[in-house]
């Protein structure tokens, strides 16, 4: 009979507070993304997750799995789905936050998978930290190099944000001179 690891068995604690940490720690992500109107939602976040450390999982307690090999794999398949989020639209570059975030729910389920659910969750606090927190700093950034200046935008910050888009760390913005060059010159 085939002896089935703790970590991969529905009798065992421990594969339930697996379960559970990763439907979490991919859900807290997700939802961040989904109140922004991104493509990467709850639902992907929490499968990215969930599905991350399962494999790690079985890689990890296999008879004659190799972990590393495992490990390389997923990375090279979240790697793909990633990259296929990236956008280029009329100049601009889209969707490199919402890869950024795929690759850290990868890494936070290998984590889960591996056992190391603590650490886990600090990451998933971590990463919702800077998701939150580095928007604002862009903000008030935002507000103090340019004070001002004219600037032609389209539509406003809040306005971007309910169209779904909006300007991040990975956007690139054109600001307009404020003086005019008289023509000939």
């Amino acid at each position: 009979m085939l002896l089935i690891p703790d970590a991969l068995s529905p009798d065992s604690p421990e594969f339930w507070i697996r379960l559970v940490a990763s439907i979490i720690c991919g859900g807290v992500i997700g939802l961040e993304r989904q109140i922004r109107g991104k493509a990467s939602g709850i639902r992907t976040s929490i499968l990215i997750c969930l599905g991350t450390s399962l494999y790690v999982a079985l890689g990890a307690t296999a008879e004659r799995a190799d972990p590393t090999r495992v490990l390389g794999q997923v990375v090279t398949g979240i790697g793909f789905l990633g990259a296929g989020v990236i956008l280029t639209r009329q100049g601009r570059i889209l969707g490199v936050t919402t890869a950024a975030i795929i690759w850290v729910t990868s890494a936070i389920g290998c984590l889960i998978g591996f056992g190391f659910v603590k650490t886990a969750v600090v990451c998933t606090a971590l990463t919702i930290a800077i998701l939150l927190g580095v928007e604002y700093l862009e903000e008030v950034l935002e507000r103090h190099l340019h004070r001002g200046q004219v600037r032609e935008i389209e539509t406003t910050g809040q306005e971007r944000r309910k169209a779904g888009w909006g300007r991040r760390s990975g956007d690139i913005h054109h600001i307009p001179e404020t003086s005019a060059r008289p023509e000939g010159d």
